[in-house]
């Protein structure tokens, strides 16, 4: 049990605060109440997410009680953590929607049978606007302000809603309301969880210890792995489309991808180090490795070596996947730039023109090179963008 708890309070953690205290608490047998907050402003999960949630699993199958919340009143705000200006709202019709997906997601990881799930709607749709007006008298605007984000807006003279000043009050409430003992996530949630602390000590309550984890780069290699940097892997994608993906991080990356999603030993680990240092060594093979290694804990061992196959088929051998997904599309003419945001290939016109522009775009295996060109769609058309992205016109 001791070498459990050093383990969990030392393996892939940032900082415990207070860690005396929860380490005290770890060996005093009592059953704490572990919190993390995720808000649905997207349908999936992704392997960012896993870095906590394993966590989670570690502070479970010590017999404590896990609590997930999904914040979808907090959803509507969106958490201003790491952002440089103000999240587009969501309606409530929106994150319900992203919150159902949840469930199957988190018992990925979790024993979901052991897991209570909240929506913090359940206490803050009770509050009136009195509840609202003394919950705000526990903060100074000067103490939410510090928070680097904030302070960085300012001196841009960028803008700051005041709902997002809100963010950080609710999830701390969030912690009064369900007993948190312990709250965890990532390194960017230090400033709303120390606001939990102190909410629970203006409010004469016991303080919540807190856990940070690391923050997972994304696939582009700068940016920390975020749905609406579409940067990241979801934990529920098809296996194909995990393995492509993984197999496009930079070398760099291999190593902390391993060490913060895999179930690899220390031993094992230190090889990889000493691997990607050797010249004869190829990166290509350990990302092989990493994938299939991700892929079987998520979906199967079988499905893995699937995965590598297709992989291969499409990449080395420059065939096409044998699964094409098919979008149904009326008969007609349109434009490529217009066509494949349409089909749901690219996120608009104009990143439609810069693939073309880059030569990314195939129809029928010819290479596309003017964004203006009138397509007629035809069934069975085949149209494809990037290395990985193929979908199957049906008229």
């Amino acid at each position: 049990m001791t070498n459990k708890i050093e383990n969990l309070l030392a393996h892939n953690t940032e900082e415990v605060i207070v860690k005396t205290d929860l380490e005290k608490k770890l060996n005093s047998g009592k059953k704490l109440r572990i919190k993390l907050g995720c808000d649905p402003s997207r349908p999936d999960l992704h392997l960012g997410h896993s870095i906590v949630l394993r966590k989670l699993k570690e502070f479970q199958e010590l017999g404590h009680q896990v609590v997930f919340i999904i914040g979808d009143y907090t959803g509507m705000i969106g958490d201003p953590s790491g952002k440089s200006k103000t999240r587009p709202a969501l309606s409530s019709e929106e994150v319900k929607k992203n919150a159902e997906s949840y469930f199957e997601q988190v018992g990925k990881i979790l024993d979901v049978k052991k897991t209570e799930i909240r929506y913090n709607s359940e206490w803050f749709s009770k509050l009136n606007f009195e509840d609202i007006l003394k919950l705000l008298s526990k903060f100074t605007v000067a103490r939410i302000l510090e928070r680097d984000d904030f302070s960085k807006r300012l001196k841009g003279g960028i803008d700051i809603a005041a709902s997002e000043i809100m963010y950080p009050i609710m999830q701390a409430y969030d912690s009064i309301m369900i007993k948190a003992d312990v709250e965890i996530g990532g390194t960017d949630q230090k400033f709303n969880m120390l606001a939990g602390r102190d909410l629970q000590r203006k409010m004469n309550l016991p303080e919540q210890n807190i856990l940070t984890t690391p923050l997972l780069v994304g696939l582009d290699g700068k940016e920390k792995m975020s749905k609406s940097l579409d940067n990241y892997i979801g934990i529920t994608e098809k296996p194909n489309s995990m393995f492509g993906k993984i197999m496009s991080i930079s070398d760099e990356m291999i190593f902390y991808y391993f060490k913060l999603l895999t179930n690899i030993s220390e031993n094992e680990l230190q090889q990889i180090k000493i691997d990607l240092k050797d010249p004869s060594k190829n990166p290509r093979d350990l990302k092989v490795k990493l994938a299939k290694a991700i892929i079987e804990i998520y979906h199967n061992k079988k499905s893995a070596g699937e995965a590598e196959e297709e992989f291969n088929k499409v990449f080395r051998d420059k065939q096409r996947p044998t699964n094409i997904e098919e979008k149904k599309e009326k008969a007609g003419k349109y434009k490529l730039v217009a066509l494949l945001p349409k089909l749901e290939l690219t996120n608009s016109k104009s990143s439609s023109r810069i693939l073309v522009q880059q030569g990314g775009v195939k129809i029928d295996d010819v290479v596309q090179k003017d964004f203006d060109k009138i397509i007629e769609v035809k069934n069975g058309m085949i149209v494809q963008v990037g290395k990985r992205k193929f979908v199957k016109i049906k008229i």
